[in-house]
């Protein structure tokens, strides 16, 4: 176990950098994108669900933030299919064509920042639609069927939540695989 812990804090061979990159950028694509699906549909439901005009502006603005954290979430896939090629460039035999450190550890960087940009906004997000969640479970008297239809949780409200939870999710794995291959390449 040891032995393991020694091997781990020295840097990477080129090579064996090269094989996981490719390993964990193929799990962070797949995964980035079936969070990114989830919740791609369920903003799109969110948006083409019965009566969006009667949802509150806090809602509007909490789906606005999921589309940008899905954008985000978009170009962070994008970039853990470059990840991949950056991989397979590293285990050429010609080595004239391998990438610099100094270039992976930048994109590295950028994949990292754009997770944690994506993090803070859908962060954003689910605190908003949270709160006007809240808010009408809130303005609901207790055990009086009165209906204020501004004041009705509907399907919508749970589907913003859903979308930014799982773009929350996608964001979290991709900055945690941008920076666990940081950090051990930069040892």
């Amino acid at each position: 176990m040891i032995n393991n812990l020694e091997s781990l804090s020295h840097p990477p061979s080129k090579q064996k950098f090269a094989a996981t990159l490719r390993l964990v950028s193929r799990i962070s694509f797949w995964v980035q994108l079936v969070l990114g699906g989830i919740s791609g549909i369920a903003v799109l439901l969110a948006c083409f669900s019965r009566n969006v005009t009667t949802s509150s502006s806090g809602i509007g603005f909490g789906i606005f933030l999921a589309i940008v954290g899905i954008l985000l979430l978009c170009f962070r896939v994008y970039w853990a299919f470059r990840y991949r090629k950056m991989a397979k460039l590293l285990q050429t035999p010609n080595s004239d064509n391998h990438p610099k450190k100094e270039d992976v550890i930048q994109n590295l960087r950028i994949g990292l920042l754009v997770s944690l940009l994506g993090l803070l906004i859908a962060f954003i997000a689910s605190e908003v639609t949270v709160i006007i969640v809240l808010s009408k479970a809130v303005a609901q008297p207790q055990g009086v069927a009165l209906y204020q239809p501004e004041n009705v949780i509907r399907s919508l409200d749970i589907f913003v939540i859903l979308a930014n939870i799982n773009v929350i999710g996608a964001h979290f794995f991709g900055g945690i695989t941008s920076l666990g291959l940081l950090y051990w390449l930069e040892e």
